[in-house]
């Protein structure tokens, strides 16, 4: 039986799995900064007191701070990490007023604040091309090979040799695409189309819920049909085609994300489901322990994570910036400052909530409270 890693080596293959990916995402926001020929003040790693540092012959001062739970790149001009501009940045000589940020044309500004979320989109393109390359790719045809009985898919009308065409209009090119949506929507009515003897059909089908228990002891929750497909074939694929399935890979896990995201926001998956650092450093010690290909697809699952929750348009997050710019390309003058200030305090309180309700949730799952109330009791 494969045991959870230890305490230490949790925390070690944590920060090899996040800290590479802060890395780079804010080495996106600092590569692009300096092709549109702004200044780095601070490049950290981290956020609090500074662990360790040098500054480059450009002044720019590359440091790690003792809580690495994110990263920033300050730029000249910036009054703090959330590049809201300080008092003198107008007040400078042109040349140096020219490399500051604020300085930049709307293009610029949204480049560069959109670098950071597309350089980990790209560390996870890259990761899958490398893992396709060396293992091939599994294809699975969306065609129903059996169906079980007494199940949901055998209710629906559902029969060997049907193929699956699209769900909701949503097109299913593999059974994996089907997985995907369907575990998802436990207990929602939907509508699949179905190539069945030359004939297109359309069957209404509602999943079941089912349950499982990983050799963790996590708990997954998930629709299912009761259909199986036939075996899987593994590909290797021309090196010209490991792009295009590597961004479509990225695609899946993306929108895996969204469809997660879409039904907790809806109430249609509990708000216990989402978890934090704490979840985050559990599960990639236990994917670690499952070898090298489990751990390097989850830091490119959680590469695509990071991208995708940072263009939230929240503001403190790169996807609030660019919402602003946003308004400021429609009304063709910027968001006024008190407007911002005021959004940016109130985004740094609910990302600050956030935070507090996520890591409540991991010491939940790891029946912290269950034991407290035991204690108490």
């Amino acid at each position: 039986m494969i045991q959870t890693p230890g305490f230490i080596w949790t925390v070690l293959f944590f920060l090899l799995a996040i800290g590479p990916l802060i890395f780079l995402h804010e080495l996106g926001h600092y590569l692009v900064a300096r092709w549109c020929g702004v200044k780095a003040d601070v490049f950290s790693i981290g956020f609090g007191r500074e662990v360790a540092g040098w500054t480059d012959r450009r002044g720019t001062r590359w440091k790690i701070a003792w809580m690495p739970l994110g990263g920033y790149v300050r730029f000249a001009g910036d009054a703090n990490a959330a590049s809201q501009p300080n008092e003198e940045w107008k007040e400078l000589l042109d040349f140096e007023r020219n490399q500051t940020f604020h300085a930049k044309p709307l293009w610029q500004r949204a480049a560069i604040t959109a670098a950071g979320p597309v350089a980990n989109f790209l560390v996870a393109i890259l990761i899958f091309i490398g893992v396709l390359a060396a293992f091939g790719d599994l294809q699975t045809p969306a065609q129903v090979a059996g169906v079980q009985p007494g199940s949901a898919a055998e209710r629906a009308g559902f029969k060997p040799g049907d193929r699956v065409v699209a769900i909701d209009g949503r097109a299913m090119d593999r059974f994996s695409d089907i997985g995907h949506y369907v575990e998802l929507r436990a207990g929602e009515a939907m509508s699949f189309e179905v190539e069945r003897g030359g004939a297109t059909l359309r069957i209404l089908g509602t999943p079941a819920e089912d349950r499982l228990v990983d050799r963790f002891g996590n708990v997954i929750k998930r629709g299912l049909m009761g259909i199986a497909s036939g075996p899987p074939v593994l590909v290797k694929l021309p090196a010209v085609e490991l792009p295009g399935a590597a961004v479509r890979l990225t695609g899946d896990v993306l929108r895996s994300m969204v469809d997660g995201l879409v039904q907790i926001v809806t109430g249609r998956r509990s708000v216990s489901e989402l978890g934090g650092p704490l979840m985050l450093g559990k599960f990639a010690g236990e994917k670690a322990t499952l070898g090298f290909a489990s751990f390097i697809f989850f830091v490119a699952a959680v590469s695509i994570n990071l991208g995708f929750i940072n263009l939230l348009p929240i503001p403190m997050l790169d996807g609030g910036h660019l919402f602003f710019y946003a308004i400021e390309g429609v009304i063709r003058k910027p968001v006024p400052p008190q407007a911002q200030e005021w959004a940016f305090r109130t985004g740094f309180v609910a990302l600050m909530t956030l935070m507090l309700f996520v890591t409540f949730n991991d010491l939940a799952s790891f029946g912290l409270w269950h034991r407290l109330s035991g204690l108490i009791g």
